[in-house]
């Protein structure tokens, strides 16, 4: 009886329910854990070592992991019955396939550590701008809309390619400043126009790539400014967006004006989802090595051609 009394004590706690449930799907290292969870290691070791003490959860050496799984396997109907009362399962779940994509994709590991080698050792010629200058070259000609431009530096460099580039930005002041050296200096297929990232002034169904490029956290309503920009787009259109990880630097509300701090890759993933694109994918794309070490994810989406276009392409 002590033992049941314990183990329904510990179960109270929605945290180490959280972390049951997700065990009992799969089991999870620390670092996943921590990462579906958006918790720090302290957090979630505290919370393994309360269930592994009422045996609830046991854990086996992996290389240099420690993975956890459930073991006491009694518990999967209790556990499965307090899922639906969970505000959280859903989204843990949408957390668990992402860290499990994530274990699978160990050719993105490998492609994460050499660019990181890329510019370490000096060789003449070689820097991730003259990449940056080529594979904007390698870009097929389209009609871009930068969805929360600033000063519009990214514009500028996105124009050399694309059959024309519409900057939105929300300051009268940045539309200026920004389209006054895009005039001095004849860049005729990019125009600026003041709007709001969930109302663009932007036809619908016009657009072949909108970005939000460090903008979308500045939106009071993020979901529906990603859902504006489906609306812009044409059929086949696709969507990315840049942006920083969830984090907890608040000084950053003062210092940058920003609204939200940050989205974990499952937000952002879910997002795309309820505007009804299509291929969602998201990557950790760098990480600050100085403090406060923010991180910038990158996701990408697609906007399905209909049948009917899928029809006439076809024909």
């Amino acid at each position: 009886m002590p033992s049941l009394l314990k183990s329904l004590k510990l179960l109270s706690d929605p945290v180490r329910l959280r972390i049951l449930l997700l065990l009992e799907r799969e089991d999870l290292s620390v670092a996943e854990l921590q990462e579906i969870l958006g918790m720090g290691q302290s957090r979630i070791s505290t919370y393994l070592a309360q269930l592994k003490a009422a045996d609830l959860v046991e854990d086996r050496r992996q290389g240099k992991n420690s993975i956890y799984s459930l073991k006491d396997r009694r518990l999967i109907d209790l556990l499965r019955s307090t899922a639906a009362d969970l505000p959280e399962a859903a989204e843990d779940e949408r957390a668990l396939q992402l860290a499990l994509d994530k274990r699978r994709d160990q050719t993105r590991r490998y492609f994460d550590e050499l660019a990181g080698k890329f510019g370490r050792d000096y060789i003449p010629g070689r820097s991730w701008k003259a990449l940056a200058e080529a594979l904007l070259q390698l870009m097929p000609p389209m009609v871009i809309a930068d969805l929360g431009a600033g000063e519009g530096t990214f514009s500028q460099l996105l124009a050399q390619r694309a059959e024309k580039v519409i900057a939105i930005d929300n300051s009268a002041k940045m539309v200026e400043y920004g389209a006054r050296p895009a005039r001095e200096n004849g860049i005729a297929n990019l125009e600026y126009r003041l709007g709001d990232l969930e109302s663009p002034p932007i036809e619908p169904g016009t657009i072949d790539l909108a970005f939000f490029s460090q903008s979308l956290h500045h939106a009071v309503h993020p979901d529906r400014a990603v859902q504006a920009a489906f609306e812009l787009l044409r059929p086949g259109g696709r969507i990315a967006i840049l942006d920083l990880k969830r984090h907890t630097f608040e000084q950053a509300r003062e210092l940058y004006a920003d609204t939200w701090l940050g989205f974990s890759e499952p937000e952002l993933r879910d997002f795309l989802s309820r505007a009804g694109f299509a291929g969602a994918r998201t990557w950790v794309v760098d990480k600050e090595k100085s403090a406060p070490g923010l991180e910038t994810v990158l996701a990408v989406a697609q906007k399905e051609c209909s049948r009917q276009n899928s029809s006439l392409s076809e024909n």
